[in-house]
């Protein structure tokens, strides 16, 4: 937990991170680009579920696999998906492997969120549906099982074959949850250059920070966290700890800070060139140690 005096340090330094227009090339390297192409609310969310889901690994490796489903479903993805029959998966999915993922576990995807669009009418009132249930993680978990379940499972696994990494495509249980937290990041917090605000019913001070290595190393060395394993409890921590400098949007720090990470200003081996030049250098248990003689 930061301190009062930690977090005054802090909050300039992380406020400068969070200006879009030293950030607007790198949307492009991120998966929420695919979202920012549509209009429709519908659309947006539908699209932003099949681009979080699959945002793993390298972005030059998923950000491909997306796009070939994106050809597939056309100008309006929604309706695509929500008018979407077992028939039509294989010419749709024929093919596609990526890492963990096969045609099928796309498959229950894309039918479960047109299921879940028939039935709820959009994406945001499933979850809000799971929120009245449970807490914020179980109703992250609930979210994907009532996608998943949504969807004719045995007749898509007859006609493309079994799944294989489904739930990690839609997880459950108690991990860090890191690419349905950057859903419902992009859902609720905004609308601005990166974010979308379309989710009305869910407030930005709710939302826990999507934790995945670039948040949770400089996290760690900013002072964010004390924890060593990510997961859940880590990315509870970093959230508290940004609830200090904004306590109605703490995660509007993610972007800022994972992309400083990922963009090789902030590496994972640290450089004491990059260092010395970082403006967080200061409040940086890396970057005080490369300012010493």
């Amino acid at each position: 937990m930061l301190s009062k005096a930690r977090a005054t340090r802090l909050k300039p330094l992380l406020d400068a991170l969070t200006d879009p227009r030293p950030w607007a090339d790198r949307v492009r390297a991120d998966p929420v680009e695919f979202p920012h192409r549509y209009e429709d609310p519908r659309d947006i969310e539908v699209v932003a579920l099949l681009s979080a889901s699959l945002a793993y690994g390298r972005a030059d490796l998923f950000k491909p696999k997306i796009q070939s489903i994106l050809d597939e479903l056309g100008k309006r993805p929604a309706k695509r998906v929500a008018s979407l029959r077992v028939n039509e998966l294989n010419p749709m999915l024929e093919g596609f492997v990526y890492r963990f993922n096969l045609p099928a576990d796309l498959g229950v995807l894309l039918m479960g969120m047109g299921a879940c669009l028939e039935r709820y009418g959009s994406l945001e009132d499933v979850f809000l549906s799971a929120r009245q249930q449970s807490g914020h993680r179980e109703a992250l978990s609930t979210f994907a099982r009532t996608v998943r379940d949504a969807a004719p499972r045995k007749e898509i696994v007859r006609a493309l074959g079994n799944v294989r990494g489904l739930h990690h495509l839609l997880p459950t249980g108690s991990g860090a949850a890191k690419r349905l937290s950057l859903y419902l990041r992009w859902m609720v917090r905004g609308p601005d250059a990166i974010d979308f605000g379309i989710w009305t019913r869910v407030k930005p001070s709710e939302l826990v920070i999507p934790l995945d290595t670039h948040i949770a190393r400089l996290s760690t060395w900013l002072g964010l966290t004390s924890r060593q394993t990510q997961g859940w409890p880590m990315a509870l921590e970093i959230t508290e700890s940004l609830r200090q400098l904004d306590g109605a949007d703490p995660v509007r720090y993610d972007f800022g800070l994972c992309h400083f990470g990922m963009s090789g200003a902030c590496p994972v081996h640290p450089v004491k060139e990059n260092c010395l030049k970082c403006p967080m250098r200061d409040e940086c248990r890396i970057g005080k140690k490369a300012q010493k003689p």
